[in-house]
């Protein structure tokens, strides 16, 4: 089996995890989240990435996922997956927003690994965008 894993500091990967199960049509066992909150230190977290993970098997495959690349969240985590066996079978990303993850819990299956890890990254820059904001000359007039 494939899973999503999503880490973070503060509460962002459970809120994460929180839309896409809004988005992808309810709970699923393939997504799972842990994150390192205020005060929390990294063997309070370890403990809890390893409870998270503890349904998921050598032979299983992670998308790892973390707010950011060489924070706590993800450095704890991949020592976990280490101390597991588990790296050979995982895939680590940092910078995650939700067309990245999105992307992850729904096309995971249906791509090979290189072509998805090409494709949470494309996703990824591409919701990266100013928006641009039309305004009418009457109200830049009241601004």
């Amino acid at each position: 089996m494939k899973y999503v894993v999503l880490v973070s500091h503060g509460t962002f990967a459970p809120g994460l995890h929180s839309v896409l199960k809004m988005l992808g049509g309810g709970d699923r066992a393939d997504v799972l989240s842990a994150s390192m909150e205020d005060g929390m230190g990294a063997d309070v977290f370890v403990e809890r990435f390893q409870k998270t993970i503890a349904g998921i098997h050598p032979e299983d495959e992670i998308i790892l996922l973390a707010d950011i690349i060489g924070g706590s969240p993800l450095t704890n985590a991949l020592d976990v997956l280490s101390q597991r066996g588990m790296l050979a079978r995982t895939r680590a990303f940092g910078g995650m927003n939700l067309p990245m993850a999105l992307t992850a819990s729904m096309m995971k299956d249906a791509l090979d690994g290189d072509t998805l890890a090409a494709s949470l990254i494309s996703e990824s820059q591409n919701a990266i965008q100013e928006m641009k904001l039309a305004l009418e000359e009457e109200e830049e007039a009241d601004i």
